[in-house]
């Protein structure tokens, strides 16, 4: 998107019925103090902050007073201290600002009637704005006081040329579409959260929103019995490769053979939760027998090509966070605490939604 362009996405934003009627709800508060921006305008600065790949509220107010034609659009230029005290009053009402969200997906599923259909799912690391080094100094006392006690430490994979290991943050997972990419359900948690843990949650965000999807595809860190009865609750088919368990050493994740060979994958029964397999000449008696789905046996098979193109559609949330963190400012992190890394979220999450619907 080019800059020029930016002003004008921002004022068609503004003008959609899902923003106004956030616009509409914040008025019908009852502010006291003293007469401040009108409401629009700082809805809109939250707005230009992401739009803009702003990391704070200072350097978006100070945008806003450069540039005229943001000025135009919003009626006004906001100080940082009116941000600020804006930021929170959308923490104490956090749920106008999720409702705003719901009412965005659900016009997106209007406009897009397979979204979410086959999702995929993982996490993505948000080093914290704090120091997390346990002790003051190298071999000194350890630390008491920490710049933002609901940060922790967690553990990221290496990427690119940065190292793998430890950091000291948050995280947010996130379920997007594997075909569109847009991000569906989320969650911000602390670092040291499982990504297991929290997929459960983010497939009843998905139901409670009203996606009904027929797979859901995770990495191999979210390979455990948690999780497959998590995707059995919500009637989602699960695409994951398998961690090297005793089972899998002992091969038990191999399909059935006899002396003609391996038997041939020959549909599933989801309802019965089976999949059915052949004998590869036809000679065995029985020709072909049922196998209940389980982890290692899934009803997708984890050799089959369909099994491959779903895994391979995972790219979808990776590419997402990509767009997220280097387009719409949601990295580097410039806040603390657990609450306003979770405003910080879903303000950057509506930009990217609300920009889909244009």
């Amino acid at each position: 998107m080019a800059a020029g362009t930016l002003p004008d996405t921002l004022q068609r934003v503004l003008d959609s019925p899902e923003v106004a009627g956030l616009v509409g709800e914040l008025e019908g508060l009852r502010w006291t103090g003293r007469r401040g921006y009108p409401v629009r305008c700082l809805v809109g600065a939250c707005l230009v902050k992401h739009l803009y790949g702003l990391s704070t509220w200072s350097a978006t107010a100070r945008l806003v007073g450069e540039h005229q034609g943001l000025r135009e659009v919003l009626g006004g230029a906001p100080s940082q201290w009116a941000l600020y005290r804006f930021a929170g009053k959308l923490r104490n009402h956090q749920g106008l600002l999720e409702g705003c969200i719901e009412r965005v997906i659900a016009r997106l599923r209007q406009r897009h009637p397979n979204l979410g259909e086959d999702v995929c799912v993982d996490s993505t690391d948000l080093p914290g704005y704090a120091n997390g080094q346990r002790y003051v100094s190298r071999g000194g006392r350890l630390r008491e006081r920490f710049s933002d006690p609901d940060a922790s430490w967690g553990h990221r994979s290496a990427i690119s040329t940065r190292r793998g290991g430890g950091f000291y943050g948050y995280k947010l997972h996130l379920a997007a579409c594997s075909k569109t990419g847009l991000p569906l359900a989320w969650e911000a948690r602390t670092a040291r959260d499982s990504d297991a843990a929290v997929a459960p949650s983010l497939l009843g965000w998905l139901t409670a929103r009203g996606f009904k999807p027929t797979t859901v595809t995770m990495d191999k860190g979210y390979d455990i019995g948690l999780v497959y009865t998590a995707c059995d609750r919500h009637g989602v088919l699960p695409v994951m490769p398998l961690r090297e368990t005793p089972g899998v050493k002992a091969g038990r994740h191999l399909p059935p053979s006899c002396q003609h060979g391996e038997w041939a994958y020959a549909g599933a029964d989801r309802r019965r939760r089976r999949s059915k397999w052949r004998c590869p000449t036809g000679q065995c008696r029985p020709r072909s027998t049922w196998v209940k789905a389980s982890r290692l046996h899934p009803l997708i098979p984890r050799h089959t090509r369909r099994w491959r193109r779903l895994y391979r559609a995972r790219s979808a949330v990776e590419r997402e966070f990509g767009r997220l963190k280097h387009q719409l400012a949601l990295a580097p992190l410039r806040t603390r605490r657990l609450e306003r890394v979770r405003l910080h979220a879903d303000l950057c999450l509506l930009t990217r939604l609300a920009v889909a619907l244009l």
